[in-house]
C-alpha cells in the first residue's frame, strides 16, 4: 500500500512538473525574443518564474522536516 502511494505521488509530480515547465518555456521564449529586438519589458521575468517555482518546493520541504521531527518525537516517547 505504501509503495502505491509513493508511486502515485511521483507519477502526479511528474505530470504537474511537465505542465509547469512547458508554460515557463513559452514565457522564456517570448522574453528572449523581446530582448533580441531591443525591448526591456521582461528582463526579470525568467528570475520571477524561478522564484515562483521554488516556493512550493520549499513549503513541501519544511512540511517534510516538521513531519519527520514529530514522528521521531512520538517514537522516542
Amino acid at each position: 500500500m505504501k509503495i502505491k502511494k509513493i508511486f502515485s505521488f511521483f507519477f502526479l509530480m511528474f505530470f504537474v512538473q511537465t505542465h509547469c515547465f512547458s508554460q515557463c518555456a513559452m514565457c522564456k521564449a517570448v522574453v528572449e525574443a523581446n530582448l533580441k529586438e531591443g525591448g526591456s519589458a521582461g528582463a526579470g521575468l525568467n528570475d520571477g518564474i524561478l522564484y515562483l517555482m521554488v516556493m512550493p518546493y520549499l513549503a513541501m520541504l519544511f512540511f517534510a522536516i516538521f513531519y519527520y521531527l514529530q514522528k521521531n518525537r512520538k517514537q522516542e516517547a
